[in-house]
């Protein structure tokens, strides 16, 4: 079909709807189910694998699978993101990685201990899938927005997620909570990872249907030299960087808030799971999984919020903001024994998660200089992501191997908050147009 203009209504709809697509990932695969099916594989082994020629703590484990997933992303969505503007070719990428992704969560049915080395390298292609598509997602926003849409429609895509992903994890928790035993709520589980790749690949066609091949109208062929362009863009965005002080004062400010939020959300549910004093294998799994659905319910709100709050005050203070209520949540977590308190850390973590993710996107966004390449900025930004991620996940993972229980990372993760709050101090508000 012929391509929308920028700024269109159907258009601007059709990217934020991927959110509805792939958000079931980090609910169901992410977050809520798999970390709680992978720590019930572990109920009779007192939580240690032998794996890699190591004797691992399982929630150590998938942290440093996960930071290798995130190693990985960090290196390749440069040389793709670079290779993607340069041909023109966003969407055949996008798709890709999507279609990776979600046939990996559907391989997810197959893991089990027996087979960990199948099981783990689903569950990193599935991270893969999920971050890489969302390389090419996000570097969209200014080609398919005007500025002053960018918040608006970057909030509708994160509110559209969540609504979606929670849609998908209450069938999922009717599923669970209908099994008559153990083995039955395992096997439940297991489907949710299928329906999640079936959900992802089968909603994110109308957004493929209505977004442009990418940036530029024809393509070029894909030659030696234009695989090796995708490090030569990267080094030009560094060097844009050096005269662009709002951007790089920025992105210092959001590397480690990144760090610190992407952690707490992928291991939240494995320290719920294993620190806090449910009465029942059962109750862990329904609290669990109903803590997570609280979460994005409020979540939608919370950035609604955060969206109406950085019109009026503007999007680095309300940023600064923010990164203190997560300093504070993460402290107080420390302490946090009882499902009660779970329940009300879950609400506060909504409000600031939604808010906070989709804020950072867009303010970047309006930080960027008049350009024709976005991915490659954009994959710059993914990059701060995901290397945060990896140092996140790896400071996560060492101390709960070390100390066998993640709570002193929890207090360090507060301590990277406050960081965030004196590197965001330096961006001024009148760097940030709203």
């Amino acid at each position: 079909m012929k391509n929308l203009p920028k700024g269109d209504k159907k258009l601007l709809n059709a990217w934020a709807f991927y959110d509805w697509a792939n958000s079931v990932y980090t609910l169901t695969i992410a977050s809520a189910v798999f970390p709680i099916f992978y720590e019930a594989l572990f109920s009779d082994r007192d939580h240690y694998i032998d794996v890699f020629g190591l004797h691992l703590k399982n929630s150590a484990l998938i942290s440093f699978i996960t930071a290798a997933a995130f190693l990985v992303v960090s290196f390749i969505s440069p040389l793709l993101s670079g290779i993607a503007d340069y041909v023109g070719n966003k969407k055949s990428f996008m798709k890709f990685f999507c279609y990776v992704g979600a046939l990996s969560c559907m391989g997810l049915y197959w893991f089990d201990l027996e087979n960990i080395y199948v099981g783990l390298a689903f569950y990193f292609l599935g991270l893969l899938g999920y971050w890489g598509s969302l390389v090419f997602y996000n570097s969209y926003l200014p080609d398919i927005a005007f500025e002053e849409q960018q918040d608006r429609i970057s909030a509708k895509g994160y509110s559209l997620g969540y609504i979606g992903s929670v849609l998908l994890l209450a069938i999922n928790l009717w599923m669970i909570m209908g099994a008559e035993n153990d083995a039955a709520r395992m096997e439940a589980m297991r489907y949710s990872f299928v329906m999640v790749g079936v959900w992802w690949i089968l909603f994110s066609q109308y957004t493929y249907y209505y977004l442009p091949k990418g940036s530029k109208e024809t393509g070029q062929k894909l030659t030696k030299a234009v695989v090796f362009n995708g490090f030569k863009e990267l080094k030009k965005v560094w060097a844009l960087l050096q005269e662009n002080i709002p951007l790089k004062r920025y992105l210092g400010g959001f590397f480690v808030s990144s760090m610190a939020v992407q952690t707490v959300m992928l291991v939240a549910t494995y320290f719920g799971a294993q620190e806090i004093q449910w009465s029942s294998k059962e109750e862990s799994t329904i609290g669990l999984i109903i803590c997570i659905l609280l979460i994005q319910i409020v979540a939608v709100f919370g950035a609604l919020l955060t969206s109406y709050a950085s019109s009026k005050w503007g999007n680095v203070p309300t940023l600064i903001f923010i990164n203190a209520i997560w300093a504070v949540f993460c402290a107080l977590a420390y302490f946090i024994t009882l499902p009660t308190h779970f329940y009300v850390m879950a609400t506060v973590v909504g409000f600031v998660m939604g808010g906070i993710q989709a804020l950072s996107r867009s303010t970047y966004s309006k930080l960027l200089p008049e350009t024709e390449d976005t991915a490659s900025f954009f994959s710059f930004y993914d990059v701060a992501e995901k290397i945060g991620i990896v140092i996140g996940m790896c400071v996560y993972g060492i101390i709960d191997q070390i100390t066998g229980s993640p709570r002193a990372a929890i207090v360090i993760l507060a301590i990277f908050f406050v960081t965030s709050i004196f590197l965001l101090r330096r961006v001024h508000k009148k760097d940030v147009s709203n």
